[in-house]
């Protein structure tokens, strides 16, 4: 069993290759100009601008408006209406029977009840907010907000 050294460790074969050689020479094809073409700020050693700068012109970023913004949490919250407790076959209802029914989706957190449909039979709501009127609509048909 041989002890590998410090000095002896090497690159697998073929994971590397040899640094691009600009500057060296017409034969090289990178000679004269080393590939940074003729002229212009972009050819000269230390020649660099900020990151979306235009020459001066207006930057697209400031000539666009400013409108509005997405909120990252949108996925996490979800509605349902009276007519989808309705629909489904438990009496006591969390987040997660909403779930496995399909009626949100698999990211939702919180989930709020509002007044769209009927309801008539007993539905207990756990973790589950609603509306005014869809509360008033689950206590009228015998059920409760917990």
């Amino acid at each position: 069993m041989s002890i590998t050294q410090l000095n002896t460790i090497k690159p697998a074969e073929g994971s590397t290759h040899a640094k691009r050689r600009v500057g060296r020479g017409i034969g090289s094809g990178l000679g004269k100009t080393a590939g940074r073409g003729h002229k212009g700020q972009k050819s000269r050693s230390g020649g660099f601008h900020k990151v979306g700068f235009e020459g001066g012109q207006m930057p697209l970023q400031r000539r666009l408006p400013k409108r509005g913004f997405t909120t990252l949490d949108n996925h996490l919250f979800a509605q349902i209406r009276l007519s989808d407790l309705q629909a489904l076959p438990v009496d006591e209802v969390d987040v997660q029977v909403l779930k496995q029914a399909g009626v949100v989706g698999q990211q939702v957190r919180y989930v709020k009840v509002f007044k769209s449909g009927e309801l008539s039979r007993k539905v207990t709501l756990k973790g589950i907010t609603a509306t005014a009127g869809a509360r008033a609509s689950v206590e009228a048909a015998g059920g409760s907000i917990a």
